[in-house]
């Protein structure tokens, strides 16, 4: 029979084991919907290239909706295309105004998917800020 104070003791440190390793797992799996995923303009984001929206690159399922969150003190845009495109901003923009434009910390744009296809978007007032997401 196994001792009673060695029993609890070992029960506290597996529950605890579970939630350490819970703790320090990318939680981003849980912080996605079925419907909506979230990504983030990072603090000092206007200074980064394809580190700034984070995770970068994102894949997503057909009929998703994706949803930036600026994270930033600065003015960002998530715009669709490379920086210069013809088409840029066709797919999806966040804009210089209105309800949609990412003026400032907190903000947020979403865009949903509905074809597959790879869609590189960037930041129109930072265009070394670069992101891709791909869609399934």
């Amino acid at each position: 029979m196994v001792n009673k104070p060695i029993y609890l003791a070992a029960s506290l440190l597996a529950i605890l084991g579970v939630i350490a390793i819970g703790a320090s797992a990318d939680n981003s799996v849980f912080a996605q919907s079925d419907d909506e995923v979230h990504v983030t303009i990072v603090a000092g984001a206007s200074t980064l290239t394809d580190t700034a929206y984070s995770p970068n690159p994102i894949n997503v399922k057909v009929g998703q909706t994706v949803e930036w969150t600026n994270e930033d003190s600065a003015f960002h845009t998530v715009t669709s295309g490379t920086v210069g495109a013809a088409d840029a901003g066709k797919e999806f923009d966040s804009g210089l105004a209105g309800p949609t434009a990412l003026t400032s910390k907190g903000k947020e744009f979403e865009h949903k998917f509905d074809a597959a296809g790879e869609f590189p978007y960037h930041c129109t007032l930072h265009p070394a800020m670069v992101g891709t997401v791909v869609v399934q």
